[in-house]
């Protein structure tokens, strides 16, 4: 259906999380030998002592709290691939830049693809998400409605989110140190406490860098043996970014559609 570019319609609510989590949410699926992976990837690896397993975790989710109270922009490169399980292998590849920004309790995020060509822009402001496909000249906007809260605590997920607000959407457990282009990660399980959510994606693990507070990898597995992985590199916390940044650059020409579910 055709709306005016200042219109919307909400998806059916059943429909709405998992589509609007499936387009935007930072995390991308496949690792350099995605190919050869399966499903299996979901067991989890051996656990440190319960104690000190506790005490890391502690200090990890500091941190993050530190770093939603005080850094309200990011900015980093991404590669998002995704691993598909009925090919057993990479289905889909993405590489650009994405931005957040926190005003107040406001989130927006956007993210430039710009590999493969030609460019994609999607953006989060408000409770819309619009995705602008250059190569059509079209922009499809979804309405995020009642389920914009749990849209966020994905959205914001190891980029600006603070640990206490993951704990309430999360079943958390540390898994250890592991190291990601030469950083010292604390990886975390997490599991969805909603079921909705976990109808979406059972599983995510996240890689956080402990000395800052984000992830610097996302990995997020859905119930039928897909999973996202995200690798972020240049990442910029609390820089100036442009207002520019968080607008779509359409034309006088751009189509705006709204669909129904």
């Amino acid at each position: 259906m055709t709306a005016s570019p200042g219109k919307s319609m909400s998806l059916p609510s059943p429909v709405r999380l998992g589509v609007l989590i499936l387009m935007v949410v930072p995390a991308v699926w496949a690792e350099p030998n995605a190919s050869s992976q399966s499903a299996t990837e979901q067991q989890i690896p051996a656990k440190p002592a319960a104690s000190d397993a506790t005490d890391e975790l502690q200090r990890v989710i500091a941190q993050m709290d530190r770093t939603a109270a005080n850094v309200r922009t990011t900015q980093a490169n991404f590669v998002w691939t995704q691993y598909t399980a009925v090919i057993s292998d990479i289905s889909d590849r993405q590489k650009g830049t994405v931005y957040f920004r926190r005003t107040g309790k406001q989130v927006e995020m956007a993210a430039d693809i710009t590999d493969p060509a030609p460019a994609k822009y999607v953006l989060f402001t408000g409770s819309k998400v619009q995705v602008y496909q250059t190569k059509i000249d079209q922009v499809t906007q979804y309405d995020t409605g009642k389920d914009r809260a749990a849209f966020e605590s994905f959205l914001v997920l190891g980029f600006g989110g603070s640990g206490q607000e993951m704990l309430k959407s999360f079943e958390v457990t540390y898994l250890g140190v592991e190291r990601v282009d030469g950083v010292d990660t604390a990886k975390l399980d997490l599991v969805p406490k909603s079921e909705k959510a976990r109808n979406t994606f059972n599983r995510i693990w996240l890689w956080i860098d402990p000395a800052r507070g984000v992830s610097v990898r996302q990995k997020l597995f859905a119930p039928d043996g897909d999973y996202r992985l995200a690798d972020y590199s240049d990442i910029r916390l609390g820089e100036k970014i442009p207002d520019s940044a968080f607008k779509l650059k359409t034309t006088n020409k751009t189509k705006f559609l709204s669909p129904k579910g």
